[in-house]
């Protein structure tokens, strides 16, 4: 697994989304990014995908989805096997928090970009 390397779930292109600003952050602080949203595009040189990346090593997946979009990715999310989950503000999902735990994957409700800027991520 490369440490670090995360998957933001809901990316957009939107430079004024927090998911974007999660991706920039994530670039400057040189952790490896993927990003699946619903428009495909590139924002801060990291390209965003329909679905996740086949054969990738993810150690975090940072969920910028609403709840209601959420369960169309738990295969997915299982396939890939990350070490954690980050349901960001309005993404809490409790249902997913405990599937997700029940697997052996580590969540947290909490925001990706104060992690990153108080170097708790």
């Amino acid at each position: 697994m490369v440490a670090k390397s995360t998957l933001i779930l809901g990316a957009s292109l939107n430079e004024l989304r927090y998911s974007n600003k999660a991706i920039k952050k994530l670039v400057s602080n040189k952790i490896k990014v993927f990003a699946v949203g619903k428009n495909i595009g590139e924002t801060h040189g990291v390209k965003i995908l329909n679905n996740f990346p086949k054969g990738a090593k993810i150690d975090t997946i940072s969920v910028y989805l609403n709840i209601k979009l959420q369960d169309q990715y738990v295969d997915s999310i299982i396939d890939i096997s990350p070490r954690r989950v980050i349901f960001n503000p309005g993404t809490e999902n409790p249902k997913l928090f405990k599937y997700f735990s029940y697997k052996g994957v580590e969540c947290e409700n909490s925001c990706t970009l104060v992690l990153l800027s108080t170097n708790q991520y």
